[in-house]
């Protein structure tokens, strides 16, 4: 089976998303090659999840109520209300409000100081 290994976020000012992911997740950020691209660390080696990169966005960015049409990466986090607060705060907005997912979680939606969706999950098997 082939699985997803890396992700990438492109994004007009790389500066501005790599202060908000690194303030919001804690993920660190190594410049690679050029320095016009940044390797992402999103947590321990042998934990699950993947790494990834930014990188300056070479086209437009994605279009205000325009139609999901490509990847989202959904970030697990301990608690979705917490994380609902503190991504406005980081310059982040609302895409699609907290969902409880029965017997698995909740999960709620944003865009980054990019304009990129993004999910943010929480665990909880008693979510109804």
């Amino acid at each position: 089976m082939n699985r997803v290994i890396h992700f990438e976020i492109h994004s007009e000012d790389p500066t501005r998303a790599r202060k908000f992911y690194e303030d919001l997740f804690g993920w660190k950020f190594e410049g690679w090659g050029d320095e016009s691209y940044f390797m992402i660390t999103t947590g321990p080696e042998g934990t699950p999840g993947i790494n990834g990169g930014l990188m300056k966005r070479l086209s437009p960015p994605p279009i205000d109520g325009q139609p999901m049409n490509g990847f989202v990466n959904v970030i697990e986090v301990g608690n979705v209300d917490e994380y609902s607060v503190k991504i406005p705060e980081a310059g982040g907005s609302l895409a699609l409000p907290k969902i409880a997912i029965p017997g698995i979680g909740y999960s709620a939606y944003f865009k980054d100081t990019e304009g990129n969706i993004f999910g943010i999950y929480q665990d909880d098997k008693t979510a109804k």
